[in-house]
């Protein structure tokens, strides 16, 4: 089992803490895992079993608590008076109204609340209205390129761009870390988990009917993943082909798709004038072996996809992430690390000169004195500082153990 620390190390910080805790992420990131790695070290401190409730309302087992009412009186029949309960509930949307058996459990004495969900959907709504103040959100996302490397600790001779070409490749869901790289298999799996997506978090929760456009709208965003996208594109993009669709409808999909986890969505920020724009903005998927499930790679999409992984790794940091505009140039990232702000430009080489000079220059632009960091896949030239901008190998950057940069008190927020 791989040891999630960059998360547990969080569920430990927010033990006994007066609010729920609420992680929520895509399919098979691992949230489950999670509560049993945790339910591991609270017994290692003493926490008996008594004192534990767990349900996973996706398991056959607990169908009859997909009420709120009997999901309610299930476990507060398990409380225990002298002690604290540590009460899990896994997949908690499934429950219709369980904001309401998650609010009675939590207002009583000596108890600690603990829920996964895999949809935003669910933290929009009653929940957030019952619970306002009183909740913390950890976003959980597949393993980091540094927890995927671990998998590879005890094997001699194998270099790392060869790991993180098998990254960029399967994807970094945690048992596809674990599984023999055979595509055939792989496919299979992260096929399984992109269909429970499709149609138990978008289509069923949407009522969507027309699966094939909304696999239409997925793969033109897919395609475009690092780029500048509108909604207006993607809707003539596809009437283009034949379907019709709205913009509306797009702008719909698109925020089931968000909501679900499978992209997310990254607003374009304005440097000088110091404003958010409204219009195109880049889609970044959650895990890049689903974006080899839906189309064929190409050697032009590698520098997308490594600036995929570095945008992941900003917000597994803890980071608020934007795009950087300034007049007519581009900034990848513009980073928000709570005590000021790092620009980010990333590029798969800067080998060539010309290359090195255009990557280079809209960083060159930013008048200001906050850090500038140029990441490349490039061994020679790392390390390179040029008048503040330093270039910095990606592969090491992605392996830094680092601790988010989260004030303990930030609740009623995500914390990556």
């Amino acid at each position: 089992m791989i040891q999630r620390k960059h998360y547990l190390d969080r569920l430990i910080a927010f033990k006994d803490k007066q609010f729920i805790k609420v992680v929520t992420g895509v399919r098979r990131c691992g949230k489950s895992t999670l509560f049993e790695l945790y339910i591991d070290y609270l017994k290692s401190i003493g926490i008996g079993d008594h004192q534990i409730v767990q349900v996973n309302l996706e398991d056959i087992d607990y169908e009859e608590l997909l009420d709120y009412k009997a999901l309610y009186h299930y476990i507060s029949n398990k409380l225990k008076q002298d002690q604290f309960t540590y009460i899990f509930i896994d997949e908690v949307q499934n429950c219709v109204g369980f904001e309401k058996a998650v609010d009675s459990l939590f207002i009583k004495k000596n108890v600690d609340v603990y829920i996964t969900g895999s949809n935003a959907f669910m933290l929009s709504g009653e929940l957030a209205t019952l619970l306002s103040g009183r909740y913390v959100t950890i976003d959980m996302l597949p393993l980091s390129f540094r927890e995927f490397a671990e998998v590879y600790k005890n094997v001699e001779n194998v270099r790392m761009e060869t790991i993180f070409q098998e990254y960029l490749k399967y994807g970094a869901f945690p048992y596809v870390s674990t599984m023999e790289r055979v595509d055939h298999t792989i496919k299979a799996y992260l096929q399984g988990i992109y269909t429970t997506i499709l149609v138990k978090d978008i289509a069923m929760r949407e009522n969507i009917t027309d699966i094939t456009l909304l696999e239409n709208i997925i793969k033109t965003v897919a395609s475009s993943i690092g780029s500048p996208i509108s909604i207006k594109k993607i809707s003539d993009t596809i009437n283009s082909s034949g379907r019709k669709i709205s913009v509306n409808t797009v702008d719909r999909y698109l925020r089931a798709l968000c909501d679900s986890y499978i992209f997310y969505k990254v607003d374009r920020y304005d440097i000088k004038g110091r404003q958010y724009l409204k219009t195109l903005a880049k889609y970044y998927i959650v895990d890049t072996g689903l974006r080899t499930l839906l189309m064929a790679q190409s050697s032009e999409d590698f520098g997308h996809l490594l600036e995929n992984v570095v945008f992941l790794e900003l917000i597994r940091r803890g980071y608020k992430v934007n795009i950087g505009k300034l007049a007519e140039r581009e900034i990848d990232f513009v980073v928000d690390v709570f005590d000021g702000i790092i620009y980010y430009q990333v590029a798969a080489t800067v080998l060539d000169e010309n290359t090195l000079r255009r990557e280079l220059e809209p960083l060159q632009k930013i008048q200001d004195n906050h850090p500038k960091v140029l990441l490349t896949m490039d061994e020679i030239g790392a390390g390179s500082n040029y008048e503040g901008i330093r270039q910095i190998n990606v592969l090491k950057w992605l392996m830094e153990e680092r601790q988010m940069s989260v004030p303990n008190n930030r609740v009623n927020h995500r914390i990556h």
